[in-house]
């Protein structure tokens, strides 16, 4: 790695140390340290997730029209703001509009920080920048959780305004590390869309026009609903009312999932960078087919609580496993689509689709907790359906945008583009 994404690396790093300190504990500060109630607490949560909705069709435009450093700054000061705001916060409304600043300023970074990476990157050496900001992300989750959970003490309100802190102060982190970087420009695989396609209409006219793109965010959606979308709703219920799995085996199998990540992460690299994107993907969701029938098993009560709770921790750790698959596929790919001038805009688009698959994950709760053996089966399907789509996606693109090791053994010159007048873009 460049000193450029070193930085971006580390400065992601941190941040996620910081969330990891309050994600697990929002609930509990909202509904019982401040005394507010469950209903508050959800509605915060559904803040964050309008927010992001909000901010990120925007966002795209303003990357790649100002460049991802200033939109990487903003985003931290705003989200830095909101987390101190909510951690001295006591009433609703203070909480809410905390969680729309927060929600939006983490939203928001998203798109800029993949936006950097690929800047950064070249189409042959974007796959490991990928897996390695995810790795990054889920170790300092983790750490920060783990710490995080020896300081909270429910009895004192002080300790999560402290948590809350230190959030804001990994923002400002990221913000003053991001300052020190130097973009270079790396180039984009040529012919991602039509030229004569590429300069016509608005930017989200051009990107809807765009089959690949368009299909990949239909995979996209289904991919994090089915996954990220049920692990703390409607897999959290279907194991607590069907399996009878406690809220210690439930956190063991979050756990697993975490450690799956971070022991498989550059061991399936290895296996993944040499494959079609496409087929890579398919694997994934056959991997996660198996994984909802484990879950299935764990509930039909056949056997004891410790297998019903083996079980269950295991199909936590096959998501893990497809996830990590995923972190060095999906993100290159979105860069490897977007036209040059759009990575911004392709990005932003991602991360709307992955918060739409999030804010609808609750919807899996009622099947889950009521009629849980269709719950195992609709998605048993819908794991099919993601090799199913994946394959298809695969006639879409390139040889070289479904297997970039293809480009391994050429060189692609890096352009320096200055980070206070970058390349602006038709609108």
């Amino acid at each position: 790695m460049g000193a450029a994404m070193r930085r971006i690396q580390a400065g992601n790093a941190l941040t996620a140390f910081g969330i990891g300190f309050t994600v697990p504990f929002l609930y509990i500060y909202v509904a019982q340290v401040r005394g507010l109630g469950s209903m508050a607490a959800t509605s915060a949560f559904v803040a964050f997730a309008v927010s992001a909705l909000v901010a990120l069709p925007l966002t795209g435009r303003v990357i790649d029209r100002r460049g991802p450093v200033p939109v990487v700054i903003g985003a931290a000061v705003a989200a830095s703001a909101g987390a101190l705001s909510l951690g001295l916060s006591t009433g609703i409304v203070p909480i809410l509009l905390s969680a729309l600043a927060l929600g939006a300023g983490q939203a928001v970074m998203q798109p800029a920080l993949a936006t950097m990476i690929v800047w950064c990157s070249t189409p042959g050496t974007r796959t490991r920048a990928f897996a390695l900001q995810f790795f990054m992300q889920n170790l300092g989750l983790g750490i920060g959780g783990l710490i995080g959970g020896q300081i909270v003490d429910e009895s004192r309100p002080a300790s999560f305004t402290l948590l809350f802190g230190i959030e804001a102060v990994m923002f400002l982190v990221l913000a003053g590390v991001i300052l020190t970087v130097r973009m270079p420009h790396a180039p984009s695989i040529k012919d991602a869309v039509p030229r004569d396609a590429s300069r016509s209409g608005g930017a989200w006219k051009r990107l809807l026009e765009h089959q690949a793109m368009v299909k990949l965010l239909v995979l996209g959606f289904v991919i994090f609903f089915a996954c990220y979308g049920q692990f703390e709703s409607g897999l959290a219920a279907f194991g607590t009312e069907a399996a009878g799995i406690s809220p210690s085996t439930l956190g063991f199998a979050l756990a697993a999932n975490t450690g799956a990540i971070v022991v498989a992460q550059f061991v399936v690299l290895k296996l993944v960078e040499k494959r079609r994107r496409s087929r890579v993907i398919a694997l994934v969701g056959l991997i996660w087919t198996v994984a909802w029938v484990i879950a299935g098993f764990s509930g039909l009560g056949h056997g004891s609580a410790m297998m019903a709770a083996a079980a269950f921790i295991t199909t936590y750790a096959l998501f893990g496993i497809g996830e990590a698959m995923l972190s060095p596929t999906l993100a290159p790919l979105v860069a490897d689509l977007a036209p040059e001038g759009s990575v911004g805009q392709y990005n932003s688009a991602f991360a709307l689709v992955k918060q739409m698959a999030l804010a609808l994950g609750p919807l899996g709760v009622p099947l889950g907790a009521g009629v849980p053996m269709l719950y195992i089966g609709v998605f048993v399907a819908v794991s099919l359906g993601i090799a199913w789509l994946a394959l298809r996606l695969g006639k879409q693109l390139s040889p070289v945008q479904d297997k970039p090791s293809l480009l391994k053994d050429e060189a692609v010159p890096a352009v320096v583009v200055p980070t206070s007048e970058p390349e602006r873009v038709p609108a």
